[in-house]
């Protein structure tokens, strides 16, 4: 999975890299992964000064609770719209689809999107975005929500895993121009599983 390129796809920034080698430290391949690409100057979103001090990005301890069965539901008549981000950019995007599924006792759902413009990117023909708001922004993750990578599956269930969900590169660096998550995929509950708030120097 190549995070930095797919955050460089939704996030646009114009910034310098050199090459920089250190351990890579994280509990998951998924960490383990995000971590290499952000010490590495040639795919990180970090400020040089936030990168030389950079051991590893805070994640909340992998809970399996949060890997959790959704149906999938196509919303195929939507039409494409212009999504807000953190500057004058608005990047065109459809409402692609409808998930839903069971956590905390409760049943959950999120719109799920389709960037216009990635699709046309070989490799990223069936991907989907799935950004999501909830209690814990600003407090113990990043305040503008947090973004999870998907695909289209062949059938009507998917399965998400909120363990993998990352911050917006905005997080670590105002230069970027990022999707700002749609007020309707807020979750009144804490997902306490991914990538937890940077802490900048």
């Amino acid at each position: 999975m190549k995070y930095y390129l797919l955050l460089a796809l939704l996030c646009v920034s114009t910034l310098s890299c050199k090459q920089d080698k250190r351990p890579i430290s994280g509990n998951t391949e998924f960490q383990k992964e995000i971590n290499a690409e952000y010490k590495d100057a040639t795919t990180s979103p970090l400020k040089e000064k936030d990168r030389k001090h950079f051991k590893g990005l805070n994640f909340f301890k992998f809970d399996s609770t949060y890997v959790v069965k959704a149906s999938f539901s196509r919303t195929p008549n939507e039409s494409v719209f212009k999504m807000k981000t953190t500057t004058d950019r608005l990047p065109e995007y459809v409402k692609y689809g409808v998930v839903t599924f069971e956590l905390q006792g409760k049943t959950q759902q999120l719109n799920i999107y389709q960037n216009q413009g990635l699709i046309k990117k070989e490799g990223y023909e069936d991907y989907l975005f799935l950004p999501f708001l909830d209690n814990t922004n600003g407090e113990e993750s990043y305040g503008g929500g947090r973004y999870i990578d998907m695909r289209i599956p062949e059938g009507n269930e998917l399965t998400i895993d909120f363990n993998k969900a990352y911050n917006p590169y905005c997080a670590y660096n105002e230069k970027y121009s990022c999707p700002i998550v749609p007020r309707e995929n807020y979750l009144d509950l804490e997902i306490r599983a991914g990538v937890k708030a940077f802490d900048k120097h």
